[in-house]
């Protein structure tokens, strides 16, 4: 019996259609070509947006690394810069105990029989040439020590000669080591010489040179501060710098007569020593809102002279500056009395613009005190143009007697206040001011301005 399916599977073979029993569909698939051009744009599409992603996570991590990290690990702010307070040379003499109280209990004619003795003692004592140089040793071992603190300072400036041809020219002075700050060490150097440097060298005593940066500088004395960072110097030459000792008085009357030592370069060649006495330290610079005192001596050094004047003791007494010697002694070293110095040196090396009143001025004497009745302060002789001293209304002849709340007795507390003080600070100022019969209190106003 034929089923029904063979029945139909016999018709298709009739027909000429093949059954999926007898023969399979076979199909085949054809790759579609690549886009060479469009698979190499993605290709630089990808690359570009991945370089564009590098530089924008570069970018963050170089603008949130220094929050991220001063957040994290806050950097301590650097300590201001204090100089050391003032200390007096002992000399000799002052280390005899006082006996003054023993000798009132002895009998006069012991004291004088004691009199005597020294007296035979210091005329037999001679001196050999032996003597001599040990003394000399003495003072080139003190030049020596005193030389550590000294460094030579060098501007150069690009120039161009008659036929174009490129040239640099250089200039040199000698500065002082005054204060390092762990991070940088800070040089006192006569800015005159480097007016129009465009790089500014530090040759330290090792030979070593590092470039150095401006802080600031004063008008008035012509000095500035610079700064050479301790990352830049070798560990040898930081182990051999020694800070000047700024300890040392210009203002006593006692250093006159007293041996000294120029170190620096008091002849205008680097690296000389004179060796000399001080001659006088009562002259005063009449300068804007300054009072100095010039150290003069017997050493005959350069007009270009530049360095410090130190003590046996190593305590520099000045920075040597000639510029201020007259005509007949222009060419014998002096110096700005450090005493003076001292509090200018740690602001400026402290970054602190100084404040401008715009006075010059001078001591009220005992005389007139007693005599003509002018009471103590700081005795204007004159006013600045445009100063904010004009602008408040103190006139030639005010005595300034105080400055806020403190007193002023001298021009030299008026200069010392002024120190303490901030350019655009406001600040009350009282005076004297002679009327027909007495002098008469005002009160004035001040705004400050900044030296220039």
């Amino acid at each position: 019996m034929i089923t029904e399916m063979e029945q139909n599977k016999e018709t298709e073979q009739e027909n000429g259609v093949n059954t999926p029993d007898s023969d399979f569909i076979t199909e085949k698939i054809k790759q579609r070509p690549i886009d060479k051009k469009k698979l190499l744009r993605r290709t630089m599409i990808t690359a570009a947006m991945a370089v564009i992603f590098a530089l924008v996570a570069c970018l963050t991590f170089l603008i949130l690394e220094p929050v991220l990290s001063n957040w994290l690990y806050p950097e301590e702010e650097p300590a201001p810069i204090e100089l050391p307070a003032e200390t007096e040379e002992m000399l000799p003499e002052d280390m005899i105990v006082d006996d003054s109280e023993m000798v009132q209990e002895e009998e006069p004619a012991e004291v004088k029989l004691q009199d005597e003795q020294i007296a035979q003692v210091l005329d037999n004592i001679s001196l050999d040439v032996d003597d001599y140089l040990a003394m000399y040793n003495g003072l080139a071992a003190a030049a020596r020590e005193a030389a550590k603190s000294v460094v030579t300072v060098t501007g150069s400036v690009s120039n161009l000669d008659w036929f174009n041809d490129p040239y640099e020219s250089k200039d040199q002075t000698s500065g002082i080591i005054v204060a390092d700050q762990g991070k940088e060490i800070f040089i006192l150097v006569n800015y005159e010489n480097l007016e129009d440097a465009e790089t500014i060298m530090v040759t330290f005593g090792s030979g070593e040179q590092v470039q150095a940066q401006l802080k600031l500088r004063d008008s008035n004395t012509k000095l500035a501060v610079i700064s050479v960072a301790e990352s830049d110097v070798n560990k040898e030459t930081l182990e051999g710098i020694v800070l000047a000792d700024l300890t040392g008085s210009s203002s006593n009357s006692a250093i006159v007569g007293k041996p000294v030592i120029a170190v620096g370069s008091p002849l205008g060649t680097s690296d000389s020593v004179c060796y000399g006495i001080v001659t006088s330290n009562n002259t005063t610079l009449n300068m804007i809102d300054s009072y100095y005192k010039v150290i003069t001596t017997d050493i005959y050094g350069s007009g270009d002279a530049s360095g410090v004047l130190v003590n046996l003791s190593g305590q520099v007494l000045g920075i040597i500056d000639n510029t201020h010697n007259s005509e007949d002694m222009k060419n014998l070293v002096s110096a700005i009395g450090i005493t003076e110095l001292r509090r200018k040196i740690e602001k400026m090396s402290n970054e602190k613009e100084q404040a401008y009143l715009g006075t010059y001025g001078t001591d009220v004497t005992i005389d007139a005190n007693e005599r003509l009745g002018v009471p103590y302060g700081a005795y204007i002789t004159e006013i600045e143009l445009d100063s904010p001293a004009m602008a408040a209304g103190i006139q030639s002849g005010d005595i300034i007697t105080a400055i806020g709340e403190k007193e002023i007795k001298t021009y030299g507390d008026l200069v010392g206040a002024m120190i303490e003080l901030q350019p655009n600070e406001s600040v009350g100022i009282t005076l004297m001011r002679q009327g027909p019969e007495e002098y008469m209190q005002m009160e004035v106003d001040v705004t400050l301005g900044k030296l220039e």
